[in-house]
């Protein structure tokens, strides 16, 4: 913080989280000493923003009470962190709706230079990542949600299942997870007795009950979201033997996709596959010997693209 402009305004953002601030510790703050901060509440004053300093030995320094002050103040890096923030926000299963309004207001406040940079930056970035679309929760129930786990608070939600079901349920909040570009919460639901992982985008309504909660020692939700996902019951079980050390595994096969378990010839591989087709194309691209265990029908899929693989390599050009 090395811009004298830049030290006014961070002395102005603290005094306005704090209601009363001595000369000290807001030199202390700012790293500067007590008569450069005379200097800059002098000129907050000549600003228009009437700072009050009182005098004496333990002087202190506060904002006029009743002032208002404008909403937000930038710098030029904060004003890029948010603007950049916001951008890839709906990446990450914030609405898009929401994300580009905000975009708008926070542009039109930028100075026309920084603005000009802005959008230069804009126009110009790419991603790797695709956005996911209609994965984004109602804000409502993101923040009912995260404050009812955050005071341990239980919550009653109205909950639409991937079938189209709508049921009310109880549940103990352990915490939100945000994976893969879609919102989790995870807790104890009552209905079932079982700490189970929702979908956020699918819950209808949310209220916070007075009854409060303990949640379990140790317990760590976004561990419990992975695990949840990798054990989602598709059509096919799968069991395989990958013959190569345990964080070799790891460093390939992401937890949400299998349950990985270290045994004597290498690592136990369990999943679930909805096309056993899909399964063999992903064991080929592991890249390392492995044996099925089952079901029997991957073996022949294994052959089947085996077979294709082959085929394709006899292929000459034109």
């Amino acid at each position: 913080m090395t811009h004298p402009t830049t030290r006014v305004l961070a002395m102005l953002e603290l005094l306005q989280a704090n209601q009363r601030l001595g000369g000290a510790a807001l030199a202390q703050h700012l790293g500067v000493d007590i008569r450069t901060v005379r200097r800059y509440a002098t000129r907050l004053a000549d600003l228009g923003i009437p700072v009050v300093a009182e005098r004496g030995r333990y002087g202190a320094y506060r904002l006029m009470p009743g002032y208002k002050l404008p909403p937000l103040m930038f710098t030029d890096d904060e004003a890029v962190a948010v603007l950049l923030g916001l951008q890839v926000g709906h990446r990450l299963g914030v609405p898009a709706s929401a994300a580009e309004s905000a975009l708008a207001k926070v542009r039109r406040v930028l100075p026309a230079a920084l603005r000009d940079r802005v959008e230069a930056l804009q126009e110009t970035l790419e991603f790797t990542a695709s956005a996911r679309h209609g994965a984004a929760p109602a804000a409502d129930v993101v923040l009912t949600l995260a404050a009812a786990a955050r005071d341990r608070r239980r919550v009653r939600l109205a909950y639409r299942s991937w079938r189209g079901a709508d049921t009310e349920r109880e549940l103990d909040p352990y915490g939100l997870v945000l994976h893969a570009g879609r919102w989790y919460l995870t807790g104890l639901d009552h209905r079932s007795g079982q700490v189970r992982t929702f979908r956020v985008d699918r819950v209808l309504e949310v209220t916070a009950a007075v009854d409060t909660f303990e949640p379990p020692e140790g317990h760590e939700p976004a561990r419990h979201v992975v695990r949840a996902l990798a054990s989602v019951p598709y059509a096919h079980p799968v069991a395989v033997e990958l013959h190569c050390s345990l964080d070799e595994a790891r460093g390939r096969i992401p937890a949400s996709v299998a349950t990985l378990t270290g045994t004597a010839d290498g690592v136990l591989m369990s999943t679930s596959a909805e096309r056993l087709d899909g399964m063999a194309r992903m064991l080929a691209g592991l890249g390392v010997p492995f044996t099925i265990r089952h079901p029997a029908a991957l073996r022949d899929a294994v052959r089947d693209l085996a077979a294709s693989l082959a085929r394709y390599a006899e292929n000459a050009p034109g």
